[in-house]
């Protein structure tokens, strides 16, 4: 892609070029949002603002008292001696103990496996091949908003075979192409299944709830957003369907399906798309796979309700438990043995090392994410030890108190917030490092824990993911969508994408007030309040 700024429209009878309102917005949230520096960049310049700020606050000797906490503590520098100090004994521990780098590569190198025997494609396959053509927007709203398994791979592989699942149907493959990219990415913190990034969120969220005072003990395990994430991607399905069927499919041009027959792979721009179709080979081995995945829940389950079993927890308790601690590497079992099973029988893995390769060369697609999280774990390490991070906690939570914003409302406001900076940092993972170090400690000081502001978190992360010219796999949309109308333009993309936005954040906002004001735990032993 040459450009990325909407062109102008020239008058038809010549003159300046015009610019439409929704031109001029996009325009310039792209020109603003170009300006930001690469993520490790930012978080430099947050490390050394940090360092700066908490040595001019511990020269005027700042104090921070806990609510409920008897002892006071003092503000420390980090550039003094006692700093530097910390800083040399601490840089690695602050790196190699980051909660989520452990835990997102083991979970990147088995949902690799899974990937690169071509297990998951062929399971989103299956699952819309012979939809009817009525269900079919529900189906792919669904299968959209259980994607986040797949990370960005569910982007590149969904939206294309929807078009395609709708064009085989009858149906404007445009509808499929739009929808199912904002599906997926509305989708993207939800689903009942769990992947890399439920457990790079949780390790920020850790190190974030720390800041306080016997925070460290909060529920922050993978599992503590679960029941609120299955239940909200069923409601996005449903209003994803609905809005691709009667709203965006009936207002779309008619497309040009000249240029792909829908049964085999094709070329476009340099972008792949490739059929829906599922071998007899390809339905055996997701059976088989499916059947192992089932054999091995089984065992685990029974071993783990099992009286007097070691997988239980103190006293016998089944939440709590070693199970839910140790979430992480049971479903790094599951995934390797679904992708090999199913490796082996399509013949995608026919030698002993090549799972091995494929964890590798997974985690290799990682390097750019490591790096962040050397720069991130010293921040959120500086933010813990210098009490920074207290401060601003218990300064934001005695702000929202005074502002009378200490239950949903006040987390209604912090979605919106998330909504426009989502705008211009498009990585989830470095905005949640930017806003979970103050606003995990503030909601839990007003008596939330660090699970229900993670949940906010996800709404305003994916709300909005979908219509920031910032997001490079809208570029990708406008690819592919030129298949059918070569005349679209990136306003055209963003346009037709807009109509999900505010549906979805209603949606969003909608299931978790339901649990909010029932008092439902958002996940295993994860409770909204204190």
């Amino acid at each position: 892609m040459s450009t990325s700024t909407t062109p102008a429209k020239t008058p038809a009878g010549g003159g300046p070029p015009q610019h439409s309102v929704l031109d001029k917005v996009l325009n310039g949230i792209e020109r603003a949002g170009n300006k930001l520096p690469h993520p490790v960049l930012l978080f430099l310049g947050l490390f050394l603002i940090i360092g700066t700020v908490s040595t001019v606050l511990a020269a005027t000797n700042t104090t921070v008292t806990v609510p409920g906490e008897d002892k006071t503590l003092a503000v420390k520098g980090l550039f003094s001696g006692e700093g530097v100090r910390w800083l040399l004994e601490n840089f690695i521990p602050n790196f190699t103990g980051f909660p989520s780098l452990g835990t997102v590569l083991l979970m990147m190198a088995a949902v690799g496996v899974a990937e690169k025997t071509g297990l998951l494609e062929t399971a989103v396959r299956a699952s819309i091949a012979r939809a009817p053509r009525r269900l079919l927007p529900y189906l792919v709203a669904f299968v959209s908003c259980q994607a986040h398994l797949m990370s960005d791979v569910a982007i590149l592989v969904i939206p294309p075979l929807a078009a395609l699942a709708f064009k085989n149907a009858g149906r404007n493959p445009i509808a499929g192409l739009i929808g199912g990219f904002a599906c997926v990415c509305a989708g993207y913190a939800a689903g009942f299944s769990i992947g890399a990034l439920d457990a790079l969120y949780t390790g920020i969220t850790h190190q974030a709830a720390a800041v306080v005072p016997g925070g460290g003990s909060a529920p922050t395990h993978i599992l503590i957003n679960y029941f609120y994430t299955a239940a909200a991607s069923c409601v996005l399905a449903l209003i994803g369907g609905f809005l691709i069927s009667r709203v965006l499919e009936p207002r779309l041009p008619r497309p040009d399906t000249t240029a792909d027959s829908g049964t085999e792979p094709t070329e476009a721009d340099g972008v792949t798309v490739v059929t829906v179709t599922v071998t007899a080979r390809q339905r055996t081995g997701l059976l088989r796979s499916g059947l192992a995945v089932l054999l091995y829940a089984a065992v685990v389950i029974t071993c783990w309700l099992l009286p007097g079993s070691p997988l239980r927890g103190e006293g016998g308790a089944l939440v709590p438990s070693p199970v839910l601690d140790g979430i992480v590497p049971l479903l790094f079992v599951a995934f390797v043995l679904a992708g090999v099973v199913y490796g082996r029988t399509v013949g995608t893995l026919k030698h002993a090392e090549d799972a091995p390769r494929m964890m590798a060369d997974s985690i290799t697609g990682m390097s750019g994410y490591i790096v962040l999280i050397l720069v991130i774990s010293q921040v959120i390490g500086v933010f813990d030890w210098s009490n920074v991070g207290t401060l601003l906690a218990v300064n934001g939570a005695d702000l929202l108190e005074s502002a009378g914003l200490t239950g949903f409302t006040g987390l209604v406001l912090f979605v919106l917030l998330v909504c426009v900076l989502n705008l211009f940092v498009t990585s989830g993972s470095a905005l949640w490092s930017l806003v979970a170090p103050v606003f995990v400690p503030a909601f839990m000081l007003i008596g939330m824990e660090p699970a229900v502001t993670q949940a906010a978190f996800r709404i305003g992360d994916s709300a909005t993911q979908m219509i920031t010219p910032l997001n490079p796999y809208v570029f990708l949309m406008l690819t592919i969508l030129r298949r059918y109308e070569p005349g679209a333009q990136l306003g055209t993309v963003l346009s037709r994408l807009s109509v999900f936005v505010v549906p979805f954040l209603i949606a969003w906002l909608a299931v978790l007030g339901l649990f909010y004001g029932l008092g439902l735990p958002l996940g295993p032993g994860a409770d909204i309040h204190r």
